[in-house]
């Protein structure tokens, strides 16, 4: 088990757990390309951007269709800790699911400090739920990454969801509301409670895999490992990824790449 005890952490040491971006050398010419990439496929498929799903200038959604008639949908919620970066900026992860038969939604949704936390995780079942309306897919895999690897577990109880790949996200908001994040994210004790999917493990639900890179942070690597023992351990179905090589940053490669883990893990997922 990656990383030891958060509790023992002082604010400074734990807010240095949590910096992705600080303990990768290259992180910000890493994202920047990201963006590059993703607005070249935004410009290739100008058909479906900007879905209302409703009022709030980011409560919209991107589609991109594989031009398979009944292709699954995979929908997608990017990261930036809830207070930063824009679905737009991730459309590149489209290109390994499109390749691969599957239809490809972006999920924008408000950012912290604007909205809360509790408010910001409302938008991601209402997105879900005007998605499966729109795109009548057969199956669909909600995923995300960081901060939307948090909140595509949380969605792994909306009834639109029939399966689950959250990577390098965060299930237990408690150690966040002692780093300097929750400057901006202002979390309450009751959000911490109800907004951390390690407490709130589904009844039942469809099958979930949990990945991270194996280089990513300690505290990264222990979240995912603990929230999918939890999961697994109440029996409900699903397995962990472990990515050798990745990084917070360079695990998104596997998705970028029709071949790559993080792409062939949806399409297992697609197909139940």
């Amino acid at each position: 088990m990656a990383g030891g005890d958060w509790r023992g952490m002082d604010r400074a040491a734990l807010t240095r757990a949590y910096d992705n971006s600080g303990a990768v050398a290259g992180s910000s010419t890493l994202m920047a390309a990201l963006r590059e990439r993703s607005a070249a496929v935004r410009e290739a498929h100008p058909g479906e951007l900007d879905l209302p799903y409703g009022e709030g200038a980011r409560q919209r959604v991107d589609l991109y269709r594989c031009g398979r008639a009944g292709a699954p949908l995979l929908a997608f919620i990017h990261g930036g800790y809830w207070q930063r970066n824009a679905k737009d900026g991730f459309a590149a992860l489209a290109a390994g699911p499109l390749a691969r038969g599957l239809d490809v939604a972006m999920i924008g949704y408000t950012l912290c400090p604007e909205a809360t936390m509790t408010a910001l995780c409302a938008e991601i079942p209402a997105a879900l739920s005007a998605l499966r309306a729109h795109a009548a897919p057969p199956r669909l895999v909600v995923s995300g990454w960081s901060a939307g690897g948090h909140l595509a577990a949380l969605a792994m109880a909306c009834p639109e969801v029939d399966a689950g790949l959250a990577i390098s996200g965060v299930f237990d908001l408690a150690p966040i509301r002692r780093t300097a994040l929750d400057d901006a994210l202002h979390l309450t004790e009751d959000e911490v409670v109800a907004l951390s999917p390690i407490r709130h493990l589904p009844a039942q639900a469809g099958p979930l895999t949990v990945a991270y890179g194996a280089n990513e942070l300690p505290e990264l690597c222990r979240q995912s490992q603990v929230y999918q023992a939890a999961w697994a351990g109440t029996g409900l179905p699903g397995d962990l990824l472990p990515l050798p090589g990745d990084d917070h940053f360079t695990v998104l490669d596997q998705m970028i790449r029709p071949d790559g883990a993080l792409t062939e893990a949806v399409v297992r997922l697609t197909t139940g």
